[in-house]
């Protein structure tokens, strides 16, 4: 019968462990170093796509920034200790809010549709280039309002999206016709005579249909999706702030042409959205602007979006 030597060549496991973490620090060195990797800066996809039944539905990041002192525009009617108190319970600076810009890119199967068009030509135009489309492939731009950073990527000494038939609100149209700005001046008049004019209930393709969501400017437009069952709600800016909008519906915001009205069309599609479990995107929402409403006693809360799409699809 043989016996195991002290001296034996089969080691343990335990053995080799033992002996590895009493070798010096500096074998292990050579394994440690490694190249220093640069700072990348912070970043994020620009584009998030989903389906929504035979739909499939692209948000665009068309730009992004810091503004600063957002009670200027946001809670005009509330104290800086309201407005301080909800920012603190969101987890948000009371000094400072970033903006988001987010146009929509809605693929039909027939026709591909343009929900605004950003800041500027370039900023839109990068954003579908991520997204793996070209402008000359857009088919119609569909302008909820006519706020610059809107319809600021429409035209620039020629229409940026050459192939495209145009959609905006009658009511609008005319608003902003007769009001001498220059916005509308450079991006809008010289297209205007190629837009169809849209009404509470038109159709703007199959499934797509126009949206009465007056206040923030005096025809401005929300539009309802439905494909396959599936809903989905393009608000536009019926709401600027996921939390400022939602949690204070009734707080006055700088940018409402009409402050009442838009209270009053905050709460309906709210009340809607959350009654009915539609998700919507909202151009100001914090990318990639999807999200749910839950209602909570008299007012709302944001809840972005998580992985509903990619099941439902």
């Amino acid at each position: 019968m043989k016996t195991s030597h002290p001296t034996s060549p089969h080691l343990s496991r335990r053995h080799l462990l033992l002996g590895a973490a009493s070798l010096p620090m500096a074998t292990a060195l050579p394994f440690a170093a490694r190249a220093e990797a640069p700072m990348m800066g912070a970043g994020m996809a620009p584009y998030r796509r989903f389906k929504l039944g035979a739909f499939e539905v692209t948000t665009l990041l068309a730009g992004t920034r810091t503004v600063p002192d957002p009670h200027t525009i946001f809670g005009l009617n509330a104290t800086d200790e309201e407005f301080a108190a909800a920012s603190e319970a969101n987890f948000i600076p009371p000094e400072a809010a970033q903006f988001f810009f987010t146009p929509t890119l809605v693929n039909t199967g027939s026709e591909l549709i343009l929900f605004d068009t950003g800041l500027a030509p370039d900023g839109i135009v990068a954003a579908l280039a991520a997204a793996g489309y070209t402008p000359d492939q857009v088919d119609r731009v569909v302008i909820t309002h006519m706020h610059g950073d809107h319809i600021g990527g429409i035209y620039a000494e020629a229409p940026v999206f050459a192939n495209a038939a145009y959609s905006t609100g009658s009511v609008e149209m005319d608003y902003w016709d007769m009001s001498g700005n220059d916005g509308f001046e450079a991006k809008i008049r010289p297209l205007q005579d190629q837009f169809d004019l849209l009404e509470e209930g038109s159709e703007v393709a199959s499934g797509i249909t126009a949206m009465e969501a007056f206040g923030h400017t005096p025809g401005h437009m929300a539009f309802h999706l439905e494909s396959e069952g599936k809903r989905l709600i393009l608000g536009a800016d019926f709401a600027n702030h996921y939390v400022y909008s939602l949690a204070h519906p009734d707080w006055e915001v700088l940018y409402d042409v009409d402050k009442p009205t838009a209270a009053q069309t905050r709460r309906k599609l709210l009340d809607m959205m959350a009654a009915d479990r539609v998700p919507f995107i909202g151009y100001h929402m914090p990318f990639p602007a999807l999200g749910y409403v839950r209602a909570q006693d008299s007012v709302f809360e944001y809840v972005p979006a998580s992985y509903q799409t990619m099941i439902e699809s």
